[in-house]
């Protein structure tokens, strides 16, 4: 039997290996203990396929067995991680090829072999090692099942459009091709512009198919044109190298390439650490359209100092110096057109330099292209403050009356709802807010105690309400909303004045609730000088429940490499938990809300909407709309989704 990656962790808890690991964790810190709330029902720890190495019990073998000598004896560990090596390889180069399910089957089996074999996963150096490295790419890769609909779960990201011309290799349409040698001629560009077949070709595509991925880009970049081309300018580079973030994201600080470059300039995850780009859970720096910018410019700059050239250094910058550097050395040519006729450089790369190419001229001559009715977005201003403290977005936009949606598209660098929690007390993260409200918000948070703004929210009063009303929306009581807003009549007059904000205290989780707490399970990496204290501070557990979680004593993580955690569901305004047929069968169900009557409702989804958005707007969640929509996971502008709005 497989098992997903949801449910990996329940292998290790059931039958006898559940025993080992709990006899064992009192001798020796343990890199690996899963949460005790993911135990396997039996009957899944019965159909486990046996370990073919395992040893039978001493009892059944005959006495009369000849010994092995030493030397040719097996190496069931080392198999067993060759076999599990070989998965995980296939896994990533299925991820890196775009195929994103194929690769989760791969991780999981990878995962099945490794934690089913039977094997005590501490007793060899080999096995520890393998795991963890496992652990970290699956995190890494962004794979980890992670609890939708609540402030930690991520943003999703919008495919590159780079990547669908990169496949191509246009055709060439000699009236294009002289039409465009004519119009070069007359282009002003602080890049060099050269006519050939390949640039033709890419014009030809964009004129025709390609039209939609040139006409959206166009008319975001004027929501960023103005910075981009300061920036680049402050950086003594040639402005028009705008066109290459037209080209690999068409101005989309969400944008994700198959090989996992990511934010509007395509940095991989080592290059733009190298260019002072910081990744973390909460944020990354990719996203942020300033700070990408910035580094582009530094990037692209040391390339063309390097190579002199820069058509050679958009190659460089698309495969790596080394790449370029070596195709140089083997043919003796630094030039890119002779690389590409001699078939020195990878195809994508190849590619890569027509693609902008083609860009820049039909962007520079939008009315030879049909492009000049395209308008352009305005640059969209916001105030900039400094916080020392995570707050969850939904209550920031709550502040300043505004909504989640319209802070995660001012702070893109977000991963999540919830902005970080850092350890130094001298970091701050710079929250960008509509323009106009720093002022506002600031007076609006400071109701809130600093270390409930991940959890409490405001309630505008809807006409009709009453307390016990917003208290049975929140899971609250009356008393508890009462006494956070002063309200002396509200336990005795349930009235309450439309328009009115209430600030509503919503406790982080109830440690004898397990409903208060997601049903996925995320791993966090410990680093160095956390504490059980700390990290459970971080999520926003207690640490009594992450300490029965992982099987912890006392508040020291030495020896531990990752945790396992129940991330708490913070439910908003009407929200309700749908749980489908088949995870009834599998998941715990204390606690459980039954959906609410409904009213079905359709809506069409519009460019740049996602899921949380959608289901924030119709006050549901990610799980009752994926479970209406037959699990849908991606969208697409124009699908018509069902939704269940509650009452």
């Amino acid at each position: 039997m497989r098992f997903s990656f949801h449910s990996y962790l329940a292998i290790i808890l059931s039958a006898p290996l559940a025993a080992t690991l709990a006899c064992q964790s009192a001798q020796k810190p343990s890199s690996f203990l899963p949460p005790a709330q993911a135990q396997a029902p039996a009957l899944i720890a019965a159909s486990s396929p046996p370990d073919p190495h395992q040893r039978k019990p001493a009892a059944a073998e005959p006495q009369s067995k000849p010994q092995v000598p030493q030397a040719l004896e097996v190496d069931p560990v080392g198999d067993l991680i060759a076999q599990v090596e070989k998965e995980y390889q296939s896994g990533q180069d299925n991820y890196r090829a775009g195929h994103l399910e194929a690769a989760k089957q791969n991780f999981d089996s990878a995962f099945n072999q490794l934690l089913g074999s039977g094997f005590d996963l501490r007793s060899d150096d080999r096995l520890e090692r393998e795991l963890d490295r496992i652990l970290d790419g699956i995190n890494g890769l962004e794979l980890a099942a992670l609890q939708q609909g609540d402030g930690f779960a991520e943003q999703k990201s919008e495919p590159a459009p780079i990547d669908e011309a990169n496949e191509l290799t246009p055709a060439v349409d000699e009236n294009v091709k002289a039409k465009a040698e004519a119009e070069i001629k007359s282009t002003r560009s602080d890049l060099p512009l050269m006519m050939t077949d390949q640039v033709a070709g890419y014009i030809n595509y964009f004129s025709n198919r390609g039209r939609g991925t040139v006409e959206r880009a166009l008319a975001r970049s004027g929501r960023y044109e103005d910075m981009i081309r300061r920036t680049l300018r402050e950086e003594g580079v040639p402005q028009d190298l705008i066109y290459l973030a037209q080209a690999e994201s068409g101005f989309h600080p969400l944008a994700v390439s198959r090989a996992g470059a990511r934010g509007m300039w395509q940095f991989m995850g080592t290059r733009a650490k190298g260019y002072g780009l910081d990744r973390s859970w909460w944020v990354d720096d990719r996203q942020d359209p300033e700070k990408a910018t910035r580094a582009a410019a530094h990037h692209l700059k040391d390339l063309y100092n390097e190579f002199g050239d820069w058509y050679l250094a958009m190659a460089a910058y698309n495969s790596g110096p080394g790449t370029v550097q070596s195709a140089v050395k083997r043919t003796g040519y630094a030039d890119f057109w002779e690389l590409y006729r001699r078939n020195a450089l990878p195809k994508e790369t190849r590619n890569y330099v027509p693609i902008i190419l083609a860009v820049t001229i039909m962007a520079k001559n939008p009315a030879q292209y049909g492009l000049d009715a395209v308008v352009k977005e305005q640059p969209v201003p916001y105030d900039t403050i400094k916080i020392d403290y995570p707050i969850d977005l939904r209550l920031a936009a709550e502040c300043v009356d505004a909504t989640a949606s319209d802070l995660l598209d001012l702070n893109p660098r977000l991963l999540r709802l919830t902005t970080p929690k850092f350890p130094g007390k001298d970091q701050q993260f710079e929250l960008h807010l509509p323009a106009g409200t720093a002022g506002k918000f600031q007076m609006a948070v400071a109701s809130i105690p600093a270390d409930k703004r991940v959890w409490w929210r405001y309630h505008k009063v809807q006409g009709g309400e009453t307390l016990a009303a917003v208290a049975r929306t929140y899971h609250t009581t009356p008393r508890a909303i009462a006494e956070a807003n002063d309200l002396n009549d509200g336990l005795n007059n349930g009235a309450l004045s439309p328009e009115t904000r209430l600030i509503i205290p919503i406790a982080a989780g109830k440690q004898s609730d397990t409903s208060t707490y997601a049903h996925a399970i995320t791993h966090c990496k410990v680093r160095k000088g956390d504490t059980v204290e700390s990290v459970a501070e971080n999520f926003g557990v207690s640490a009594k429940m992450l300490r029965g979680w992982n099987r912890l004593k006392g508040s020291s993580l030495a020896g531990r490499k990752v945790l396992y955690l129940h991330l708490p569901v913070t439910r908003s305004a009407g929200e309700t938990q749908v749980a489908s047929k088949h995870s009834s069968r599998t998941h715990h169900q204390a606690g459980t809300q039954t959906a609410s009557a409904s009213a079905v409702l359709h809506h069409k989804v519009k460019r740049g909407e996602t899921l949380y958005s959608i289901a924030t707007s119709y006050n549901t969640t990610v799980q009752a709309l994926k479970h209406d929509n037959r699990n849908i996971a991606a969208l697409r502008p124009g699908m018509i989704l069902v939704v269940r709005s509650t009452n």
